[in-house]
């Protein structure tokens, strides 16, 4: 079984599942760090995708996506967020 589901949940987590009082789940933690991180060509992220967290692209970019409107995750890492939500926000106003 993979990450993406947990026996009797009925469906997937929530990507800032608390692991405590108003924190971030580790797994929503490993995302953030991960998009922090610098990749030498195409496919180098998907391939950590799958390898690190488990996930497939899809899904982590659904988690990512979500991690970006979570107050949690902006007290977490403001910057990398913060980069992240230009990088959105630029993206649908070309649309």
């Amino acid at each position: 079984m993979t990450d993406d589901a947990r026996p009797g949940s009925g469906g997937p987590p929530e990507p800032g599942e608390c692991s405590g009082p108003g924190e971030l789940s580790e797994r929503a933690k490993a995302v953030l760090a991960l998009e922090r991180r610098n990749w030498a060509g195409p496919g180098a992220k998907e391939r950590a995708v799958r390898e690190e967290l488990g996930l497939a692209p899809v899904r982590y970019y659904q988690l990512l996506n979500a991690l970006l409107d979570d107050q949690r995750a902006l007290a977490h890492d403001p910057v990398t967020v913060n980069r992240l939500r230009r990088v959105r926000q630029a993206r649908r106003a070309e649309r």
